[in-house]
């Protein structure tokens, strides 16, 4: 059986989706408070992709040391194929818990 993914994590997935290979930790919270308004504190974000990293929904590479970063590198994340699949998964069940509440919940 599949992990659960909770809420936030959907939308870090859903944030990496958009973000393709250039999703590092302030792309990803970035692009979340674009498309929600939800603003992430970088910790946040960092604890769920490294969380999401170890149920292998997601991977990870290192960057070039950047001047600009003191020489650090950057950690850029990936969406996996079986995050992908839960991903879905979590949209579909939500989709179906939807369907049809349209005018109760004003949806448009």
């Amino acid at each position: 059986m599949a992990d659960h993914l909770g809420e936030f994590e959907q939308i870090v997935l859903l944030a990496l989706v958009r973000l393709g290979s250039d999703g590092y930790g302030i792309s990803v919270r970035d692009a979340i408070a674009e498309r929600t308004g939800r603003e992430a504190d970088f910790g946040t974000v960092y604890t769920t992709l490294t969380r999401l990293e170890q149920k292998g929904y997601v991977s990870s590479r290192l960057g070039e040391a950047t001047p600009e970063r003191g020489g650090r590198r950057k950690k850029y994340f990936i969406i996996t194929a079986s995050g992908r699949a839960a991903l879905v998964a979590a949209l579909r069940a939500l989709r179906a818990m939807t369907r049809g509440l349209g005018q109760q919940l004003e949806l448009r």
